[in-house]
């Protein structure tokens, strides 16, 4: 089992900055991979963005390229997204999500289905 903790979201401005962390604990020694996903009032979950736990590839969706930066610390097993430039769009609750059945070397996956833990989730709004 792994647990996920999420915080940092928040009510902020078009413009502004926010960054998230998700602590895992328990049995971190099995994460391959861990991603955000966010999900807006009446829409479906999207995926946002993943890293490989061990070689650090990253994925992102095009609508936060550039403006969104996922990171990782192994030794704190903390993934951290740090979201610059925040649109009204960006509002959402944001689920920290971890796979621990890919390979230790796979690009990380941008299936929800591939992932096997998740968070409670964390609310950001951006206000215009």
């Amino acid at each position: 089992q792994v647990q996920l903790v999420e915080s940092g979201g928040g009510l902020v401005q078009v413009g502004a900055s926010l960054r998230l962390s998700c602590a895992a604990s328990g049995r971190t020694f099995s994460l391959k991979a861990m991603a955000w996903f966010r999900q807006a009032p009446g829409k479906e979950r999207e995926f946002v963005t993943a890293i490989n736990w061990s070689a650090a590839f990253t994925r992102y969706i095009d609508s936060v390229k550039g403006r969104f930066t996922i990171s990782r610390v192994t030794a704190k097993n903390t993934v951290y997204l740090q979201m610059d430039n925040l649109k009204p769009e960006d509002t959402a609750v944001y689920y920290c999500a971890a796979n621990t059945l890919s390979g230790i070397y796979s690009a990380p996956s941008v299936n929800s289905d591939d992932y096997d833990y998740w968070g409670q989730g964390t609310q950001v709004s951006v206000s215009s």
